[in-house]
């Protein structure tokens, strides 16, 4: 196993242990996932996304994350190491380049749709052209992700440590659930601008209704859980 492997095994076993100490994971996979890489296309509702996400991938996962997020000395390097892809403002097209590369080396992808976290009183952004265009240009399968969990509960942190201010909303413990639809594909051209931006609308769409799925069952399990 290759240096980067093996401290991106150290890590997902770290995030796994957290995950079973602090969160209730409710995972649930709506049809078989193919073999090879694929493209995981996420919403966003809090900063711990980009770290949980690599639980519900066997393959080793490159995560295209805020190129903030790598600023942190000991994170950043880490992040670095580990084959994860920092999106530059006005570099998304780098990113996407970097990101194909990943997948010609068998790693699989997860992406953001939104481009930041999901407003923090409900909803969801408008979904960017990103996955999209990267779904066209590999020719991988897209795995919808629909993320829920209680917005409510997350931690406004804010940061100086970076050398510029940096805030964000900490989901740190609590109900995390996540359904993974069945796979989509797609052909054309990835300069075809309103396939893609057809294509992007039908991620979206797809997204919200998986993760209203998980907020079911979230919310579900919650309410059994009370005593009567």
């Amino acid at each position: 196993m290759t240096d980067h492997k093996f401290l991106y095994s150290l890590g997902r076993l770290a995030i796994r242990a957290y995950a079973r100490l602090l969160f209730r994971m409710d995972v649930e996979v709506q049809g078989d996932l193919p073999a090879g890489a694929k493209l995981f296309v996420c919403n966003h509702p809090s900063a711990t996304d980009p770290f949980l996400v690599h639980l519900i991938s066997v393959q080793q996962l490159s995560v295209l994350v805020t190129q903030s997020a790598f600023d942190f000395p000991l994170l950043g390097w880490y992040m670095r190491f580990a084959k994860q892809i920092p999106v530059r403002p006005g570099q998304g097209e780098t990113a996407l380049d970097d990101a194909c590369r990943s997948i010609d080396a068998g790693r699989s992808i997860a992406i953001f749709t939104e481009g930041a976290l999901s407003p923090q009183t409900g909803g969801f952004h408008p979904p960017r052209s990103g996955a999209a265009r990267l779904a066209l240009r590999a020719g991988i399968p897209v795995i919808p992700v629909g993320i829920y969990l209680p917005r409510e509960r997350s931690h406004r942190i804010r940061s100086g440590l970076t050398g510029k201010p940096t805030e964000g909303y900490w989901y740190l413990r609590g109900p995390y659930g996540i359904t993974l639809g069945r796979p989509m594909r797609f052909a054309g051209d990835a300069g075809d601008r309103p396939l893609v931006q057809a294509i992007s609308q039908g991620i979206m769409e797809c997204i919200q209704a998986l993760a209203l799925e998980s907020e079911r069952r979230v919310r579900g399990r919650s309410l059994l859980a009370v005593p009567d």
